[in-house]
This record gives C-alpha cells, structure tokens and sequence, in this order.
C-alpha cells in the first residue's frame, strides 16, 4: 500500500534523518502486507520443496492467476510513533498501528497463500513460508511497518519519534508490471 502523505509537512519525514542513515526517499515509501518476492525465485523454492513435483512453470501461473485475483484493499490513516528495527537489525521502520479491517485482510492474504502452496503440493507450509529465501519471512507475526533506512548504528533500538499520521492509498501489487502474461488453464 503506498504511502500517499507522511504527517502534516515533508519537514516530518525528513526529521527522521536524525535517526537512521540512508533515509529512503518519500516516493517508493509502501506498507507491504504480503512479500512473494521475485517470481522466479519463489517458483524454484517450490520447485525444490516439492522436489519436482510442481513445476517453477506451474508454480508461476497460478501464483500470477492468484495474484491478480485479489481484491482490492481501500486506503486508510494510520499512525506511527515509533522505529523498529527488522531485517536482522539492519532495516529501520515505522511501527504502523492500523485499522482491524487492514490486519484482517493480512490474515486473508495469508490464508490464500496457504491454500495456494496446498495447491502446489508444498508440504508443511508454515516451514515453508518461513525458509523461502523468496518470500522472506523472518517471523511468523506480521508486524505493520514502513521500510525508512538503515539504523545508525545495530546497537540502535526502538526508538520513540514525533506521532504522525501516515494516509496509505489502496492496495495493489507493488511490481505488477513484471508479472509474465499466464494463459488461463
């Protein structure tokens, strides 16, 4: 979902230069509630997983199907009042304290992912989920948060900011462009 505005003036988002190094800038800034990753990477970790059994071809045309088959997410205000650390400690980002209809669409997407690598024929997909190198999950709590930069330091930790609202436009699927064309089967 991208970010559409960050607190009340562009001084708010770039105050936040103060605390990490490498602040991202404004334009690409998104919440993310489902990461797949490259295409053609999660479609040789299921590939493997199955080993062999689902082809990366297979894999690659349901998921596209899948994908452009959800629906659409309206935009909400959010709020954020402090940085986290992710990614191992070297990914700052905005906790994002979000409306329920907004989780609840997480566990939707989550639950179609599921049933998607059923389809597949992955086995054990919760393990699945978490040692994808593709889908990159490194917890099984998704935790909302906007991606700002690096911390300034790996000793760096949660750190209180100024509260800002964050208007977050509707979903959609952030490189969808590079989706390959898949005949319908």
């Amino acid at each position: 979902m991208p970010v559409l505005r960050f607190g009340s003036s562009p001084s708010d988002y770039e105050a936040l230069g103060t605390y990490v190094n490498a602040l991202r800038g404004r334009h690409g800034l998104h919440l993310t509630l489902l990461h797949v990753g490259v295409l053609e990477d999660f479609s040789r970790d299921v590939a493997e997983w199955t080993k062999g059994n689902t082809s990366p071809a297979e894999t690659t045309r349901r998921t596209v199907a899948w994908l452009q088959g959800l629906p659409v997410l309206e935009g909400f205000t959010g709020n954020a009042e402090r940085l986290i650390r992710l990614g191992g400690g070297w990914v700052s980002a905005l906790e994002v304290d979000v409306p329920q209809r907004v989780h609840d669409y997480q566990v939707f997407l989550m639950e179609g992912l599921h049933r998607l690598l059923d389809e597949l024929l992955v086995d054990n997909i919760d393990d699945f989920i978490l040692s994808s190198p593709a889908l990159g999950f490194r917890s099984p709590r998704w935790i909302p948060h906007v991606a700002v930069g690096r911390p300034k330091s790996r000793a760096d930790g949660i750190r209180e900011i100024e509260p800002a609202e964050i208007d977050f436009g509707e979903s959609r699927i952030r490189n969808g462009r590079f989706l390959p064309a898949v005949d319908d089967e």
